[in-house]
């Protein structure tokens, strides 16, 4: 029976427990939504003090070069990179995740002209399926929505027609984790791109582009990287693609030389060529910043802590929850799961919002799914016992079926 004192002795052994330090978490809340936004960094508000009143402030459009404002996409980008297992010159930060992500598909789909199937998650997330759509018209290609498991016998069969394959690393529901190295070898040997979303994996446990041979990746910065609310997406494309990627919005950051302001678009060299307008500087910012959090930390060491907590949990779960008619969605498999654990209950957003107003933080997924992420950077063994204590002691005493949390909130 997992106590509170085997989550305090497993704390105490815990490498990354002084991380928690670099964070500004309210005092007496238990935070387990940074799957959706991540907490604060303890760096950011000073940062965007400085940005504002001495860079914005007295240095005004000098910024730009003083500060090297022009440089942040691009050298936060290769910060990003070291988490990722991408070499420098690879990524670039700016835009929106939806931006990235049509930049990418559309990207992919002109390196491989003539085909036309564009293969992607049934239950992706909805933007990527909605973009897929949109892109498929644009492109002349037909979506086809193939389960992970069921892709290699689809491109097995059906893989000399297939111009992308698309899928997350991680299900945003489920947590359910893929092997990125495996569909992206099945699909390279049918010939076709890969684009991965790496929103619920960038910052929550080790990915290697370019040991994997990803030709496009795709992750938002605003969950396990806790850059911020909106904080802008990031783009991989491998060195190899630079030559060739086509991005379909180009703007005069994207130039080769931006500051001429030529008649014509002529893509920058290597990755510089995915920027596109102006970027959200102060938002870059507040992620350079938060990146900190990540210096002299092995990736290996956060997802031996992420599994940890993970286990502890489910083990938790199976003590206090099942028997209160909870059932486990999340894999039970340590190497099958991302960061994150997922409950199923016919009354999830009741139980949830009672839950969140004993300041115990999760959220919501339809049907009736209650997702508890956890960022092993602050996230302790100790707030995942009192986590799962609370919500069984929510279900005992009935308090869910008060009317106030009858309703579901807009944001879930």
């Amino acid at each position: 029976m997992p106590t509170m004192r085997d989550a305090k002795n497993l704390d105490m052994a815990d490498p990354l427990y002084s991380r928690r330090e670099k964070f500004l978490l309210p005092d007496g809340t238990i935070y387990l939504d940074g799957n959706s936004l991540g907490a604060l960094s303890s760096r950011v508000p000073a940062t965007l003090e400085k940005a504002v009143r001495d860079q914005w402030g007295n240095h005004l459009i000098a910024a730009w070069t003083e500060d090297d404002w022009w440089g942040a996409p691009l050298r936060i980008g290769d910060r990003i990179g070291r988490l990722l297992g991408a070499a420098p010159g690879q990524i670039t930060v700016g835009e929106s995740t939806s931006v990235q992500t049509f930049n990418a598909l559309v990207g992919a789909a002109r390196l491989r002209p003539g085909r036309t199937l564009l293969v992607t998650d049934p239950d992706h997330f909805p933007t990527n399926r909605y973009l897929a759509q949109s892109v498929a018209g644009l492109c002349g290609l037909d979506v086809i929505a193939v389960p992970v498991p069921d892709v290699h016998d689809f491109l097995r069969e059906h893989g000399e027609r297939v111009a992308v394959v698309s899928y997350g690393a991680v299900d945003f529901r489920t947590g359910r984790l893929w092997d990125a190295a495996d569909v992206t070898a099945a699909a390279h040997a049918a010939g076709a791109v890969v684009v991965w979303d790496l929103c619920h994996a960038a910052g929550a446990l080790p990915v290697e582009l370019d040991e994997q041979g990803v030709d496009i990746a795709v992750g938002c910065t605003y969950k396990y990287l806790s850059g911020g609310p909106g904080a802008p997406a990031f783009i991989y494309v491998a060195r190899t693609h630079h030559g060739n990627f086509e991005p379909p919005l180009t703007g005069w950051h994207g130039h080769a030389r931006p500051f001429l302001m030529e008649r014509d678009f002529e893509p920058a060299p290597g990755i510089s060529r995915t920027r596109i307008g102006t970027p959200h500087v102060l938002s870059l910012l507040a992620l350079e910043a938060a990146l900190e959090a990540f210096d002299g930390v092995e990736m290996a060491d956060v997802r031996a802590k992420s599994l940890s907590l993970g286990d502890f949990f489910i083990e938790c779960v199976d003590q206090h929850l099942v028997s209160l008619g909870f059932d486990l969605v999340t894999p039970r498999e340590p190497g099958l799961r991302g960061s994150q654990v997922t409950l199923a209950h016919p009354e999830a957003h009741a139980l949830m919002r009672a839950l969140i107003a004993r300041r115990v933080i999760g959220d919501v997924r339809p049907p009736n799914m209650l997702r508890f992420g956890y960022n092993a950077l602050y996230i302790s063994h100790a707030d995942v016992h009192q986590a799962v204590t609370t919500l069984r002691d929510v279900v005992l005493s009935g308090e869910h079926h008060d009317s106030r949390f009858q309703t579901p909130t807009l944001i879930t």
